[in-house]
């Protein structure tokens, strides 16, 4: 009897077994994404300063720049998706129109210049094809991208992998990515006129006079200029983040990057000037000495954290806090903070803070600092130690239902977002943003 007895229970249990098993594998598997998502966003920026790179650290730094850009998800299967994002950034820059600004009859570093390089267009395209597990606790990611404007073009790859565990409450990610980019280099107008003509007899310097700072039997003659040998630029990034849900109310996670940069890395166009060389103009523009020269590697690396609060149904915080050095010697912080407020279950606004100090790279010097005997000089304030505020504010509306229809597509979602930013060295910009979501 008690022989029986074990077997009964010997094949109840492998049936038990059995049953849970296949019960396992017919268990329903959620579509990672259920419909065809496409997100259509715009951004605004206009920006003016007084220590314009391409004038040397000195001049105006007026930019306005618009970039639509569409994002399409599309479900290939259950478990595969694939994303499209399209965009291009028109810009107007007045700065920039400076690296020729003698097609004016009065050159000057505080007047637009007309010239071809005042505005440009960048058009990108990315292509990312994401695949998750059965049990949605690995995604693999690859991805595609290049893009061009006049003076530069890049090709991108890369690819990662995250892994959800303890309930999907803590997630590790690592992904890699590589840019390989290309210049084809314009230069000051004067410096690249002086290489072609040999000197000042041709080019600009038959339509233009020069015009020494102080009576001086010196000439003109940039004896630091050459054109880049290189013209690639390429980029590595191995990045690693980590994420966990602390509790029912708090998420937090940490990040790094290691970056890794060679080739060309001066900006071509933008001017130097030395304190032990003599002053030269045409009109008010003064003639450039030198363009920036850098080290033609740098390595970087970017750590920092998110936590966010639930506090209410109402409030959440949200807090972001990131450490960066190089071995350019540049140090930063980075701190953010933004409260969304629910209004209603559709409407939320959101204001929000962000805090950035840095000190500066130890290539840097103002405008008119920097002795011809140097190795590496640069006239960029981006480089320089400075501080910087940004003030702001969101509303978002959100419809999970999409009742509103736009022929087969449903309205999920509207994003609006104002910045105003300053820093201390005198630059400041407005950035408007726009965003809607749509699914199929």
């Amino acid at each position: 009897m008690k022989k029986i007895s074990a077997l009964v229970l010997f094949f109840v249990t492998v049936m038990g077994f059995s049953q849970e098993k296949d019960s396992t594998q017919v268990t329903y598997k959620k579509r990672v994404l259920e419909s065809i998502e496409v997100d259509f966003l715009m951004s605004y920026y206009k920006q003016d300063g007084i220590h314009s790179a391409v004038s040397g650290g000195s001049g105006m730094e007026k930019l306005t720049n618009i970039t639509p850009t569409f994002i399409v998800a599309i479900p290939l299967n259950d478990d595969d998706v694939l994303t499209v994002d399209a965009g291009i950034s028109a810009y107007s820059s007045a700065s920039s129109g400076n690296i020729n600004p003698f097609d004016s009859n009065t050159p000057s570093p505080w007047q637009a210049s007309s010239g071809a390089s005042a505005q440009d267009v960048l058009t990108s395209l990315v292509v990312n094809y994401s695949h998750s597990s059965d049990d949605r606790n690995t995604i693999w990611n690859g991805h595609i991208s290049g893009s061009a404007e006049y003076d530069y073009s890049s090709i991108g790859f890369g690819g990662g992998v995250s892994r959800l565990f303890n309930g999907k409450n803590s997630e590790v990610s690592v992904n890699a990515n590589v840019y390989l980019d290309t210049w084809r280099p314009i230069y000051p107008k004067e410096l690249q006129d002086f290489v072609d003509y040999n000197g000042t007899n041709g080019g600009i310097y038959d339509e233009f006079v020069i015009t020494p700072g102080q009576i001086s039997s010196e000439v003109y003659n940039p004896v630091n200029y050459k054109a880049h040998d290189k013209k690639n630029r390429n980029s590595f990034a191995l990045s690693f983040a980590f994420s966990q849900v602390m509790t029912k109310k708090i998420q937090g996670s940490i990040f790094m990057d290691v970056l890794y940069q060679n080739g060309l890395l001066s900006t071509p166009y933008q001017r130097v000037y030395f304190a032990d060389k003599g002053d030269f103009f045409i009109n008010e523009f003064k003639l450039a000495d030198d363009i920036e020269r850098l080290p033609d590697n740098r390595f970087k690396l970017p750590i920092g954290t998110r936590w966010n609060f639930y506090l209410n149904e109402k409030f959440t915080l949200r807090t972001y806090y990131r450490y960066y050095f190089d071995d350019w010697d540049i140090s930063s912080h980075t701190f953010n903070v933004e409260i969304p407020y629910k209004l209603t279950d559709k409407f939320t606004v959101y204001p929000m803070y962000r805090y950035y100090t840095q000190q500066q790279s130890k290539y840097f010097a103002p405008y008119e600092e920097h002795v011809s005997t140097e190795k590496y000089y640069t006239s960029d304030y981006d480089l320089s130690t400075f501080k910087a505020n940004q003030y702001g504010f969101g509303v978002s509306y959100t419809d999970i239902f999409t009742n509103t229809k736009i022929w087969k597509f449903g309205l999920k979602n509207i994003d609006f977002r104002y910045n105003h930013y300053d820093r201390n060295d005198g630059l400041s910009a407005n950035i408007f943003t726009f965003g809607v979501k749509f699914v199929q």
